[in-house]
């Protein structure tokens, strides 16, 4: 299980457990799942597309950005 937090530049969009996410990355599409290495990276125009542990899939659309994973928590910030 992974904590992601979604942040824009004025609200938090989406804050919660999730059992894997995707995301657009510049050099293509990725998905993180639980003990992912961890990383920093830019996002481009896409969608990033969570499973929350409580619910159905989410899609959030972006025009940029760029992520962090450590261990366990993923911290995406765009626009």
């Amino acid at each position: 299980m992974l904590q992601l937090k979604i942040l824009s530049p004025t609200d938090c969009v989406f804050d919660g457990k999730v059992t894997h996410v995707t995301f657009p990355g510049e050099l293509g599409s990725f998905a993180v799942f639980p003990l992912h290495a961890p990383l920093i990276s830019t996002l481009i125009k896409g969608n990033i597309v969570c499973f929350p542990t409580d619910g159905d899939k989410q899609v959030f659309p972006i025009q940029s950005g760029f992520v962090e994973v450590n261990l366990e928590r993923i911290i995406a910030c765009i626009e």
